[in-house]
């Protein structure tokens, strides 16, 4: 984010979120990207998103910061990692969020669907890569007509656009795998997509 439009915006800057970056740095768990973050959180504004979708918890960064901005806003999440399912337990209690946040520790194309609520207005996609498409088609039953689904990481630190050759060969698959995702869902006519170059990277996809 520009330097001097990260001054002017709002983002939280609570002593909780200032502590999860702090731990996300050192111990190298990827979280949302401010600009992104803010993105997403006008997006839950503007459609009025009470019901959401997170898949991908990691410890909470993102889901803590959407529940607190109304109480009517409710986060289901799920994450695969049991180890950090448990930091982001202990964040969502220190934030208070426990009535608004609920946490499974399931592998997403796992996890049983009847847990989860039976229809969300937005759905946040924000795990492995890779598996970008399944997590599509397995929750998008789950979302309203004319819900959301948002897509993070789709440029993948810019390395999805780089022109340089990429030496890591499952680095390079890894980005295959983003292309093809992004692909699938410009030409997927079911949703009404959008990318852009917010953060890392963000689609939204609106369901027609």
């Amino acid at each position: 984010m520009n330097d001097y439009f990260a001054k002017l915006n709002k983002a939280s800057s609570s002593k909780l979120v200032i502590k999860m970056k702090q731990y996300a740095m050192i111990q190298k768990v990827p979280i949302m990207q401010d600009e992104g973050l803010l993105y997403l959180k006008q997006l839950i504004h503007f459609t009025e998103a009470t019901r959401i979708l997170e898949i991908g918890t990691a410890i909470g960064y993102s889901s803590i910061q959407i529940a607190e901005m109304d109480s009517s806003i409710h986060v289901d999440t799920i994450e695969r990692e049991e180890n950090i399912y448990h930091v982001a337990l202990e964040n969502v209690k220190q934030a208070k969020c426990e009535s608004q946040i609920r946490i499974f520790v399931a592998d997403a194309l796992e996890i049983d669907l009847n847990l989860l609520e039976k229809q969300y207005d937005l759905i946040f996609i924000d795990a492995a890569k890779a598996q970008y498409i399944k997590f599509f088609e397995r929750f998008e039953g789950l979302l309203r007509p004319h819900g959301l689904i948002v897509s993070d990481n789709l440029l993948f630190h810019g390395l999805v656009t780089t022109t340089e050759k990429i030496e890591s060969r499952n680095l390079r698959a890894l980005i295959s795998k983003i292309k093809e995702y992004n692909e699938w869902l410009s030409k997927n006519k079911k949703y009404q997509t959008t990318f852009l170059s917010i953060g890392d990277g963000i689609a939204v996809s609106e369901k027609c």
